[in-house]
């Protein structure tokens, strides 16, 4: 049997490695990290599973922050494999009767482009943090913004970059189900339960340090982590910025498809914007609530799911997250139950 010169070596272990670092390095709801990676059989590929034990049901009840957060662990490893010359061809929910595999990656050929998405994203992987603080009176560019538009529409999905009104709208709805989430003791004890301490021994969850202060003038809905007293002390306030610059991440359906592609595209715009020295954090709180995820509708935009709101600016990059172990994170069976 003659084998194809175009295959590449199988994988070693450092290439598994290199490749599940990067794919954990990915943002997940509440730093949950719901993935594992699983070389296949052939050793030339990545098989990614949702990890279905790392869950956070109340305020994702259907399963679409994870998909996303796998998403975005997926688009990781695509960039991953460039850096290792290789193709990464992709399957997306290769296998209907295993629900919970959710990506086959078959890494056997050699990478068709130096630079596939245009720039090296690769070192924007480690940099790429959640900023919960205050960003600077500066709008971000319109010729950045126009970037990172394209680079969703790569990913098949739709980034608006909101006007003052759909801003005040969508802060209304945010700052609404911030509130609804806020009185509700079993969706602020399953948020708290993702609370870290600051000594270095969490490999998941937001450590005290990363979580950021509210606004001290209540007009940037961010969300209350640690609760108020006696729950928790509460988060210290400062003055943020008079009116946040807002986008959404848009869909034309509402399944793991589209949630896996609003990933990847979440990942693709983090990225690029890391590179820009843009800042990113993730409003989810309106997403969590079927009217309010409804009303951030744009109307005028015509029929789409809003998956995502992305607050946008520029200042501190935000605090470094935990991160699970590739030994935890990369192993040679499949989903955790």
């Amino acid at each position: 049997m003659t084998l194809d010169p175009a295959l590449t070596q199988m994988l070693s272990a450092a290439d598994l490695r290199l490749l599940a670092a990067a794919g954990g390095a990915a943002p997940s709801l509440h730093n949950s990290q719901p993935w594992r990676f699983v070389p296949t059989p052939d050793g030339r590929g990545l098989a990614v599973y949702a990890d279905t034990g790392r869950t956070v049901p109340l305020a994702d009840p259907a399963g679409a922050a994870v998909h996303i957060a796998v998403g975005a662990a997926v688009f990781n490893l695509r960039v991953a494999a460039g850096k290792l010359d290789r193709e990464p061809l992709v399957r997306l929910l290769p296998e209907v009767a295993e629900p919970e595999l959710l990506a086959v990656f078959d890494l056997s050929r050699p990478a068709a482009a130096a630079v596939p998405f245009g720039r090296d994203l690769y070192p924007a992987i480690a940099a790429r943090h959640t900023s919960r603080e205050p960003f600077a009176q500066r709008d971000v560019p319109e010729a950045v913004i126009g970037e990172l538009i394209d680079a969703a529409r790569a990913e098949g999905v739709a980034l608006a970059a909101l006007e003052e009104e759909g801003v005040r709208r969508v802060v209304d709805l945010t700052t609404e189900a911030e509130s609804r989430n806020a009185a509700d003791p079993a969706r602020t004890a399953e948020t708290r339960a993702w609370l870290r301490p600051d000594d270095g021994t969490a490999e998941d969850g937001i450590p005290r340090s990363a979580l950021g202060p509210q606004d001290h003038d209540a007009r940037v809905p961010m969300r209350e982590f640690s609760g108020h007293p006696p729950q928790g002390p509460a988060q210290p306030s400062r003055r943020f910025e008079a009116l946040p610059q807002l986008c959404t991440l848009t869909t034309p359906g509402d399944g793991p498809l589209d949630w896996l592609r609003t990933g990847q595209a979440l990942e693709r715009v983090w990225l690029l914007a890391t590179l820009h020295g843009v800042r990113l954090t993730i409003w989810h709180q309106a997403i969590e609530w079927p009217d309010t995820r409804w009303a951030l509708r744009d109307p005028a935009a015509g029929p789409g799911h809003v998956q995502l709101v992305l607050r946008t600016g520029y200042g501190p990059p935000g605090a470094a997250t935990p991160r699970r172990s590739v030994e935890e994170t990369l192993g040679d069976r499949g989903p955790v139950a």
